[in-house]
């Protein structure tokens, strides 16, 4: 579904990514996992379009889309969060989620605001979701929970092949955990692929077929959960003992 092929972002002489190569296979829940500063985010923001990669390249489903722009790696099937919740707040959770609907061709533009195809797929949405009592609340009364929720499905309404989910549950209580533990696991048997960066080891653990250990811009560590929570190097770069040159050592032996 996705390959990363030798991925780099300097900023100055910073290297947050750095010769980075992975892949994710169709129809997996893939974690992204590492240290603060590890360069998780970076790595999200070249493969979505919203940072242009130094050096490397990013392939979608056979094609290269490391030299589109974000609207049309969007249209190609690839889907992200953000960290922050994204949404405009005089709006309500309906109309946050229409925004998101795709416009297919300039025949889009003389359509209703809000069509009944549209309010359809985003009223489905949210049932799927739990939230349609929140329908026409404005996004400005929402919690912060309530606002992943809402991210969750404006991100469907584009109707992806590939989710990357960037900390779905930082900052949520213990209950809206297992809700987006739970939303996950239904999203992924509905046949989208996903790419989450998380810190939260006890979801990365649960839901994982797979995952990639970052650290200092490089590939550590890729496997199966239980061999990565184990593994020396993972271990020793989380408590902030391995180096640059440790790293790709362990990633060469790897």
């Amino acid at each position: 579904m996705l390959e990363v092929r030798h991925l780099s972002k300097h900023f100055g002489g910073i290297r947050a990514v750095d010769d980075c190569s992975f892949s994710v296979e169709k129809g997996s829940i893939t974690a992204l996992i590492g240290p603060n500063g590890a360069g998780k985010t970076t790595a999200f923001n070249c493969i979505s379009g919203s940072m242009k990669p130094t050096a490397g390249e990013v392939w979608l489903k056979g094609e290269r889309i490391d030299g589109l722009r974000p609207n049309q790696i969007a249209r190609r099937g690839l889907g992200r969060t953000f960290q922050i919740s994204r949404n405009l707040e005089d709006l309500t959770v309906l109309e946050n989620l229409i925004v998101q609907s795709p416009v297919h061709g300039i025949g889009g533009l003389f359509k209703k605001a809000m069509a009944a195809d549209e309010i359809d797929n985003a009223m489905e949405l949210m049932e799927f979701l739990g939230i349609t009592r929140l329908a026409h609340e404005e996004t400005r009364n929402l919690s912060y929970g309530q606002k992943k929720l809402m991210d969750f499905a404006a991100l469907l309404m584009a109707d992806p092949d590939i989710i990357l989910l960037d900390e779905p549950a930082s900052g949520v209580n213990p209950r809206l955990l297992e809700d987006i533990i739970d939303h996950i696991a239904r999203l992924n048997a509905r046949g989208i692929t996903i790419l989450i960066v998380e810190h939260n080891m006890d979801l990365v653990m649960r839901i994982s077929d797979r995952v990639i250990v970052m650290a200092y811009g490089q590939v550590l560590r890729v496997g199966d959960p239980a061999d990565v929570q184990n593994d020396p190097g993972v271990l020793e770069a989380y408590l902030g003992g391995a180096q640059p040159a440790e790293v790709q050592a362990h990633a060469t032996s790897a």
